[in-house]
């Protein structure tokens, strides 16, 4: 039996990830994770064989998250199970010590053999995802505007302007979680980890202006 740590913020995703792995035999949802610290809780306890891990949750999700993970418990093989696809995205997921990944839009065959190769001390990239994480490697091409969605643009200027995430998101009339996730695109597609190097690229690129007083 694979014991597994599930974790997302979503309430609804959990339930039908629990209910899709239930009908598996070897396989057994028995911890859930809805926020970052939760998951290095419930991971340092002990007790699974394998964490399957949303990259996009409240705080400090995503590949600063694995780093954490992978220093403070290395035993435990980390699968990433999301909606974001983007190869770089992918490819910084498993350089920080992932050892799978899967899209949300995958199939429960696909899901179910990366947990039984990830469990087992193995590797598994997500067939739907080879093809951009190959070509985003041989590529080495460095960061550009021109990768940057029209909204992941305006994220970048607002936050080079110096609004917070909440105002960004009622200037924008969308969720605080849904500028969070565009942060979060706009620092894996850049390879940068906060926001100095964000507003440093922005400068560089054209996109903005030496900020006052920075």
């Amino acid at each position: 039996m694979i014991r597994i740590l599930l974790a997302d913020d979503h309430s609804i995703v959990r339930s039908g990830l629990v209910q899709l792995l239930s009908a598996c035999a070897d396989l057994q949802v028995v911890a859930e994770a809805s926020r970052p610290e939760q998951v290095l809780q419930r991971a340092r306890a002990g007790a699974i064989d394998l964490l399957m891990l949303d990259m996009n949750m409240p705080g400090p999700s995503g590949v600063p998250l694995i780093e954490r993970l992978r220093l403070q418990c290395p035993e435990v093989p980390i699968l990433v199970l999301s909606m974001l696809t983007d190869g770089q995205i992918v490819a910084r997921a498993l350089r920080a010590g992932a050892a799978g990944y899967v899209a949300k839009d995958s199939g429960m065959p696909v899901l179910r053999e990366a947990i039984l190769r990830v469990a087992a001390g193995g590797r598994f990239i997500d067939p739907l995802l080879v093809e951009g994480v190959v070509f985003e490697r041989a590529s080495g091409s460095r960061a550009h505007p021109d990768m940057l969605s029209a909204r992941e643009r305006q994220v970048l200027t607002m936050i080079v302007e110096g609004h917070r995430l909440g105002e960004i998101a009622d200037l924008l009339h969308v969720s605080a979680k849904t500028v969070s996730t565009h942060k979060m695109r706009l620092m894996q597609k850049l390879d940068v980890d906060n926001n100095a190097d964000l507003v440093r690229f922005a400068i560089e690129n054209g996109m903005a202006g030496p900020r006052s007083g920075a």
